[in-house]
Order: C-alpha cells, then sequence, then structure tokens
C-alpha cells in the first residue's frame, strides 16, 4: 500500500527532526516554515538548528527528494502541527499563547480533505487539539471525515533522533476512531510502544511529564540556596544523599529554561491556579534560582571594583538552556548575561554552540578568560568541563553555578 504524504508545518527543533526522520522512513515530506533562509538551507541538504545526526537524516531525506521544503503549506494526506507555543507575558500568572498553533491549523485547513489527518505534536495546553477542530469546522472542514488528533514529543535536545525512533509515544484523538488511525501511523515509524488516550489526557500526560521535572529540578535548586548559606558543597552533598538506594536528587544549575520545562507548568497553573500550588511552587523556586545566580554576580564584581578600582569585566560562560546545544529558548543563562548588559556591567559571553548573538559580543574562551575579572560558569558545555579539567579558569573570581569544577 503506497505509504501517505505528510505536510509538517514548523521546521524547527522538532518538526525538522521528524520530517527527515519520516522522509528516510520512506514517506514523501514537506515542511513548511515562515524563514525563508531555513527553508532554503534545508533544500541544500543543511540544516539551521544544531542536532547531532541531524545533519545526515536531512542530507539523506533531501538527496533521496522525499523531503523538500516551502514556505507555504502544501497538500498532503497527513498534516503535523510543530510549531511554538510560548505564554504570554504579564500578570501573576503567564496564559498561554494559541496564537502559532491556531494560524497553522488556518494555514492548512483549505487543504484538508476527507480521509486526512490533522496532528498536534506542539505542547499545548488541555483543550487545545478541539480548538484545532474548531478551527478547521470554522474553515469549512467536516470534521466527520477526518482523524484529529494530539500526540506531544517527548525527546531531549542533543538525542532527538534517537529518541524520536525509541521513546513510547502517547497518541490522544478527539474520537476513538481518529486515536487509532494515528497511532497506526506513528507505529510504521516509531520503535517505542504507541499508547492510546483521548485527546485531552494526552495533553494533560505531556504538562504533568515537563511538571515533574520541573519539580525536581525546583528540589535541587532550592537545597543549593540552602547549602550556599550553610556553607556546604552542594554538589558533594547530593553525590553523598543520592548513595541512598531510594534517593535520586538531580543537579542544581542556573535555573530552568528551554520552550518545555519552563513553560508548560505554567499552563497547568493558568487553568486552575488554587489547586496547582506545589507546580506553581516550583516554577518560582527555578525562577528564584536564576534571579540569585544574578545577585551573586553583583556581590562579585562590587568586590572586584572595590579591590581594583577598576569597572571589573564578567564572562558569562554559556547561553544554551542547557549543556552542549545552540537552543536558547527561555534560557535562564540568557537571562543573566541580558540582565547585567541592561544594567551597565561589562559583560562578555562564551557560547561554542553558536556563531553570534544580536545582544551579546561572543568571544572565544581562551579569550574571555584572559580579560575577565570574573568568570560566571552559567552552563556546563563540555568545553567548559574540558577547561576545568585542564588548565582551569585564570586567576579571575570564579563563579561555578553548575558543578564544572566538582
Amino acid at each position: 500500500m503506497k505509504k501517505k504524504n505528510i505536510c509538517i508545518v514548523g521546521l524547527g527543533y522538532i518538526g525538522l527532526p521528524t520530517a527527515s526522520l519520516l522522509a528516510n522512513s520512506g514517506y514523501d515530506v514537506t515542511g513548511v516554515d515562515i524563514n525563508a533562509h531555513a527553508v532554503e538551507t534545508i533544500n541544500r541538504g543543511d540544516i539551521h538548528i544544531v542536532e547531532p545526526d541531524l545533519d545526515a537524516f536531512v542530507r539523506a531525506a533531501v538527496v533521496s527528494k522525499r523531503l523538500r521544503a516551502f514556505t507555504t503549506p502544501q497538500p498532503a494526506d497527513i498534516y503535523m502541527i510543530c510549531v511554538p507555543t510560548p505564554f504570554h507575558e504579564g500578570g501573576d500568572i503567564p496564559q498561554p499563547n494559541l496564537d502559532y498553533v491556531l494560524a497553522a491549523t488556518r494555514s492548512v485547513a483549505p487543504l484538508v480533505k476527507a480521509g486526512d489527518m490533522v496532528i498536534l505534536e506542539s505542547t499545548s495546553p488541555v483543550g487545545s487539539t478541539r480548538q484545532v477542530a474548531d478551527v478547521l469546522e470554522e474553515a469549512g472542514v467536516d470534521l466527520t471525515t477526518v482523524h484529529v488528533a494530539y500526540c506531544p514529543e517527548r525527546v531531549l535536545p542533543g538525542k532527538i533522533m534517537v529518541e524520536l525512533l525509541e521513546n513510547d509515544r502517547v497518541v490522544g484523538g478527539l474520537t476513538p476512531d481518529a486515536t487509532r488511525a494515528v497511532a497506526d501511523f506513528y507505529r510504521s515509524f516509531v520503535r517505542g510502544e504507541v499508547l492510546e488516550t483521548d485527546a485531552p489526557t494526552a495533553e494533560m500526560c505531556k504538562l504533568t511529564e515537563n511538571s515533574y521535572r520541573d519539580v525536581n529540578i525546583a528540589f535541587a535548586n532550592e537545597l543549593s540556596l540552602l547549602c550556599d548559606k550553610a556553607d556546604i558543597n552542594v554538589w558533594r552533598l547530593i553525590e553523598l544523599a543520592n548513595r541512598h538506594p531510594r534517593v535520586n536528587i538531580l543537579q542544581p544549575g542556573t535555573g530552568v529554561g528551554g520552550h518545555c520545562i519552563a513553560v508548560d507548568p505554567w499552563f497547568i497553573v493558568a487553568r486552575d491556579p488554587v489547586n496547582a500550588r506545589v507546580i506553581r511552587t516550583a516554577r518560582e523556586v527555578n525562577n528564584r534560582k536564576t534571579e540569585w545566580v544574578i545577585e551573586q554576580i553583583k556581590i562579585a564584581v562590587a568586590d572586584a571594583s572595590a579591590k581594583t578600582g577598576k569597572k571589573p569585566r564578567v564572562a558569562c560562560l554559556g547561553l544554551a538552556f542547557k549543556p552542549d546545544i545552540d537552543d536558547l529558548r527561555e534560557s535562564p543563562a540568557v537571562h543573566v548575561a541580558r540582565t547585567l548588559a541592561s544594567e551597565g556591567y561589562d559583560v562578555v559571553a562564551v557560547e561554542p554552540n553558536i556563531e553570534s548573538h544580536a545582544t551579546f559580543e561572543l568571544v572565544a574562551l581562551e579569550a574571555a578568560l584572559e580579560s575577565a575579572d570574573v568568570v560566571a560558569i552559567l552552563v556546563k558545555h563540555r568545553q567548559f568541563v574540558a577547561q576545568a579539567r585542564t588548565s582551569g579558569f585564570g586567576n579571575a573570581v570564579l563563579l561555578d553555578f553548575c558543578g564544572v569544577k566538582h
């Protein structure tokens, strides 16, 4: 039986890996992105984001002519929406922003025909899949003839091409028939188990997974604040505590970033702020950790200024939201560097995974260490770990917020 054609809207950190994987699995895939540069880059067989093995997948998919990129949707049998779902800034509780999801739905609606599937993969608040269906219906699509479902990605940046294949997936349709049809589609290329449920449960499942992780990170970050005040090495403490057979404390850091863990818990809180007390507190603890990092850097700068009589330079090591990737979305490290720079501090940044940044002067690690009076390690990139193990970080005041030296 001939495989269905697929149109993927959004060619970012999830859409492009998914498109290249499907193309290499024998599907004809058209990718859609409003970024014309990204489209041109992909059609050359190159990539515009950093992810291990993605370049080989994209190159093979383009060479085989099974993957083509466009700036507008193309006719297909399966439409997958993989666009950002940020939140609206302002207010006590950030509110979900589904503008990109709904715009993507409107863009494909004129092409959707009887028998097609429309799949939302973007992490979304409960009820989003129903809103997608409502937009389709408003555009004249007969919902009794199409399958609308939700299937969130569950991948770790840096291991996306492996986890897209190996991880279990949760599929929730708006009808039992939609659930079965979409689940069978995922079974055609996923090695992990495909688990069936309804759309609201699938939506809540994704939010639950990331909120669980946020709560656990908050425990580690809160512990780091307590240990700092008690003059205890938090890294050694966690190492010792984790020798208990039923304890597995995560590692503290600059805060929590990325498009999922730093965002998704707010989707739960916004829906039910009265009952989501632990989830909200975890978000506040992790945000507070980032502000604490800024305070510690300011204290170190003031001390250095008092000793030298000059304006100290701060080297911020790392801008990505986690080690060894180029993704800066919701990055606490970016917030730290941007806050310091906006307040007049002399800041240079080292981020080995990107070539340039609109706000910060990017310098090589060696140059940063030569000129800095205060060095703040904000992300545990492998280059910084290697530096700690070899020549160290020079004579500057060192603030290690990620346990690089431990």
